[in-house]
């Protein structure tokens, strides 16, 4: 039997998740890739206007400013966007000039999966969360191909996916309770902390739920002292683990927390693409790996292979984004240890469908590709 077909006719369950998969040479195994087409790109602005305003030691804000992105091949669309919190430096501007430059009508087969993120990678450096939108539309457009979702394609059980964490950012004592109702569908409570009533919001959850907790400090914890005694305050608190305690360049100090604390130490703004995690495994327990930071599933699947190779923790988080993304970031959470994929239910003004809540898990459909599908009304057509 000719490979390309029995792989593709056997949803390509073979394929397990030991090392990122090339499918350029699948373009022959079914009837839609056969055709030589070309990809078409596009992208629009679109705002995400938060439920709540999201307060952390930095900084808040009510919204999240955002890209969405489609890849036409032969009929079929993929969806993906980009979504730029403040402190990953990229804006509305800076994400459509870039897609601007990409020209995907130059490839001639969509399974070239790694050949064409090069080229997109390659384009510029940084603009992670614009290449991200390419990345995240390219892999919904071959997935649909296929016509099967990329847990599937990875040959992961669903079986394995963690619960995931709601996030309360720092807030009043009576928005944090709001906050906690509004959470009931998770089974694991985030905290925003960094700020000088740290300890007053851990009480002020506890009082509320005796559910599993972690913590992100946002940078937030000006000395190594401070930090521990937090991290000791957390640690009879059922404390799953901390995130980015301290700013990213004391990488001294943060080892030097590693050494003494009870609780893991992740790696999150100071963490970005797959050559940090060389730099900070010494440093940190595990990393969190977001789409937006990481320019997609492509590169967040190597990072954990590699990651796994030194023995680190694997987190998947996000940012505030539309389902589109957490259901991309869905396909890869039969990997990691714990997941922070809530940024959907923080929003108000979510455009697609395909993720549900089920146990506490944010678990993926079975539709192909990423598995999401535009909500008729409010998806903007362009």
């Amino acid at each position: 039997m000719d490979r390309r077909k029995f792989l593709v006719g056997a949803g390509l369950g073979i394929m397990a998740a030991t090392a990122p998969i090339s499918l350029s040479a699948m373009g022959a195994a079914t009837k839609k890739t056969t055709k030589s087409g070309r990809m078409t790109l596009k992208f629009l602005p679109f705002e995400l206007k938060l439920r709540h305003a999201f307060n952390l030691a930095k900084y808040s804000r009510t919204s999240t400013p955002g890209v969405q992105v489609k890849i036409e091949y032969e009929g079929v669309v993929g969806y993906g966007e980009a979504s730029m919190p403040p402190y990953l430096g990229e804006s509305i501007e800076t994400v459509t000039k870039f897609l601007s430059k990409v020209d995907l009508s130059q490839f001639n087969d969509p399974f070239k999966i790694e050949e064409i993120l090069a080229y997109v990678d390659a384009i510029e450096p940084e603009n992670r969360a614009a290449k991200a939108s390419v990345d995240i539309a390219l892999h919904d457009l071959v997935g649909k191909l296929i016509g099967q979702p990329w847990y599937k394609i990875w040959g992961l059980s669903l079986d394995k996916i963690p619960q995931s964490s709601f996030t309360i950012g720092i807030d009043t004592p009576e928005v944090v309770k709001q906050k906690i109702k509004e959470a009931e569908d998770y089974k694991v409570i985030k905290i925003k902390l960094g700020l000088d009533n740290d300890k007053e919001m851990i009480d002020i959850i506890r009082k509320c739920t005796d559910r599993p907790i972690c913590v992100d400090a946002n940078r937030g914890w000006k000395t190594k002292e401070q930090a521990m005694q937090i991290i000791e305050y957390l640690a009879d608190k059922n404390c799953l683990f901390i995130e980015q305690p301290m700013m990213e360049e004391c990488l001294d100090d943060t080892a030097w927390i590693r050494e003494r604390s009870p609780i893991p130490i992740i790696a999150d703004e100071v963490f970005h693409r797959l050559p940090d995690i060389v730099k900070l495994k010494d440093y940190y327990d595990g990393i969190n790996i977001k789409l937006m930071k990481s320019t997609g599933m492509s590169e967040a699947y190597k990072m954990i292979t590699l990651a796994r190779a030194f023995g680190m923790k694997i987190m998947c988080g996000c940012m505030t984004e539309t389902s589109c993304a957490i259901a991309a970031a869905a396909q890869l959470s039969p990997l990691i240890d714990w997941a922070d994929l809530d940024g959907n239910v923080l929003i108000a003004d979510d455009i697609f469908s395909g993720v549900k809540v089920i146990d506490g898990k944010v678990m993926p459909s079975d539709k192909p590709g990423i598995g999401v599908t535009p909500i008729k009304g409010k998806y903007p057509e362009f």
